[in-house]
């Protein structure tokens, strides 16, 4: 009876696999563990939370600042910062970065690999920011913990650094999913504010992780929208106009908020300084208008409806605003989505009442105005028009508010880059005018590991060798041989085997080349030789092309092997191979 053969499962396998572009089914296979993976670290940070609310907060309602007595309320910033100045500034600045802008740096210079002691300070950075009152949202902290969380699945099986992208963007997605419940607007955002880019080897991969995360906190918080609002619709095209006066104005605020954020004078203060600020500012607000304080979707909620006051939408547009933006210039990390989608649905909310002031006749719905004002916000602040309108429709389930979203995203947008000369909050702009994820070679190069490109026929040898040696050398019939250094045996050079071999059949050449009459000079033999630096197998075609540049070389040898006394050479690339790849795609 024939016997039934199975594929066998090879880590090192799917490791070679993951290295090219064309690695789909392994990147789903990621997508859905990073997916399940981010999904219950999102749900243990809501549940952190949560328990924050049941043991400090009235009704176990973690933004029941309202309820507080003014002088609790107003204390509890002093505490939070004091907490946040003791046990965060003590350490060093590089663990300080936490956040979404920290996610993007490290996606960017170190192939998105993580260190686990920023990844512990978001844990307990961002229950007590959004606990301890300050203007601060939970969707920083749910994308750090959840791309690290990814990223650190990857780093653990050793995987390529292209793969390593993909898992950030995975972990993102799936973080603001189980956020927010909003699969595609996870999707949206991770590749259109962390990733910068769109490709059917990352959609896929990143979908499948949106749709895990979802699926994990469905479980436990069920499948309903985030917001319940009313079904709303555009009504009288009068309103367009209105729509579009309204989106200027949330686009001047994004423009405010950005470059409040980035104000050098604040972040030029002493620490002490600027920890006061934060602290005594928030504290004076919340003494008269709580609302200011927390994330805000009490707030935001009651603005959909209808139900707050002028003064309170003022507080909201004004003083929430200012505080989330001297807050983040003051360097204390927190989430901004949140805070940006209270104040933009309030300052919609307003535009609605001063608009129903100056003309009756438009008639717009309650709550019409303040989701298009979410959106209009979010789209400016991230410069992410895609993700702010997929965020709109999941938050509210209402399709019927996306062709007025539309307009009000772009008006703002423009507004906020073009008037106010604000890029999306998270990019900071290079000499050159684009972020390198916006670079299009360095785009497609990291889409791809060295594994797939480099050559592996190759041979090590010593600089001397007899003419037996030279044969032998050439029987494996290598494409290259690597000239070893005496001192550590470390390739420096590269010589093509041709011409080695060119070399023996011209006897009279070799004549003049040999040493001693028995040895064979290898610097001597007339061909081009490059010279080397060594790379790791895990890096992109990315970093390969960087370090070529940075060590003014042709060629790098790849490294395998953790131990640096024990690793071993596994190939050869070439600027030429990087170069013929780029060209081909």
């Amino acid at each position: 009876m024939p016997r039934l053969s199975f594929p066998t499962f090879s880590l090192e396998g799917f490791r070679r696999k993951l290295a090219s572009v064309d690695a789909l089914p392994q990147l789903c296979v990621l997508g859905v563990l990073s997916g399940l993976l981010t999904g219950a670290v999102m749900v243990a940070f809501r549940l952190l939370l949560e328990l924050g609310g049941v043991l400090f907060m009235p009704g176990g309602d973690h933004e029941a600042f309202e309820r507080l007595a003014p002088l609790v309320r107003s204390s509890l910033p002093l505490v939070a910062v004091t907490l946040i100045g003791i046990f965060l500034w003590r350490q060093p600045a590089a663990t300080r970065k936490l956040g979404v802008g920290h996610v993007i740096e490290r996606l960017t210079y170190h192939q998105g690999r993580f260190p686990l002691r920023n990844w512990i300070n978001q844990w307990w950075v961002g229950v007590a920011t959004v606990l301890g009152g300050l203007s601060a949202g939970r969707e920083g902290p749910a994308i750090h913990l959840g791309a690290a969380a990814a990223s650190g699945l990857g780093q653990q099986l050793r995987l390529p650094h292209n793969s390593l992208r993909v898992l950030v963007a995975c972990g993102t997605a799936a973080g603001i999913s189980a956020s927010f419940n909003t699969p595609i607007a996870g999707v949206i955002f991770a590749m259109e504010v962390v990733m910068m880019e769109y490709t059917i080897a990352g959609f896929m991969p990143v979908i499948l992780a949106s749709t895990m995360g979802a699926l994990v906190a469905m479980l436990v918080y069920g499948s309903e929208p985030a917001f319940q609002v009313p079904s709303v619709s555009l009504g009288s095209l009068a309103n367009l106009p209105w729509i579009v006066i309204t989106a200027l104005f949330i686009g001047l605020l994004a423009g405010l908020f950005i470059h409040v954020a980035r104000s050098e004078r604040i972040a030029g203060l002493p620490v002490v300084a600027r920890l006061a600020l934060v602290a005594l500012a928030t504290a004076a607000v919340a003494w008269w208008y709580p609302a200011v304080q927390g994330i805000g979707y009490d707030s935001l909620d009651a603005s959909l409806a209808g139900e707050l006051a002028v003064d309170v939408l003022l507080a909201l547009v004004v003083a929430k605003l200012l505080l989330t933006a001297i807050t983040v210039a003051s360097g204390i990390p927190i989430g901004i989505i949140g805070p940006v989608l209270v104040v933009g649905a309030a300052a919609g909310a307003l535009a609605d009442l001063v608009g129903a002031w100056l003309f009756p006749q438009l008639g717009s719905e309650p709550g019409f105005y303040a989701m298009l004002g979410m959106a209009a916000m979010m789209g400016a602040v991230l410069q992410a028009p895609l993700a702010a309108l997929m965020a709109l429709l999941e938050l509210t389930h209402n399709p019927n508010i996306i062709l007025p979203g539309m307009l009000a995203v772009v008006v703002s947008g423009l507004t906020a880059r073009q008037l106010c000369r604000c890029d999306g909050f998270f990019i900071s702009m290079t000499r050159h005018g684009l972020h390198p994820l916006q670079q299009p070679l360095m785009q497609a190069l990291s889409r791809v590991s060295v594994p797939a490109v480099m050559e592996r026929s190759f041979v090590t040898t010593p600089r001397m060798v007899t003419r037996d040696q030279a044969r032998a050398l050439l029987d494996a019939k290598p494409a290259w041989i690597l000239i070893l250094r005496s001192t550590d045996d470390k390739p420096t050079l590269a010589l093509k085997a041709a011409d080695l071999a060119r070399a023996l059949i011209d006897e009279q050449e070799l004549e003049e080349i040999a040493f001693e009459e028995a040895l064979i000079d290898l610097l001597e033999v007339p061909g081009l030789r490059l010279e080397m630096a060594p790379i790791h197998l895990q890096a992109t075609l990315s970093e390969a092309f960087t370090r070529l540049n940075d060590q003014a070389v042709d060629a790098l040898y790849v490294e395998y092997g953790r131990r640096p006394k024990h690793k071993r050479i596994s190939g050869i690339i070439t600027r030429g191979a990087i170069e013929r790849y780029y060209s081909l795609k």
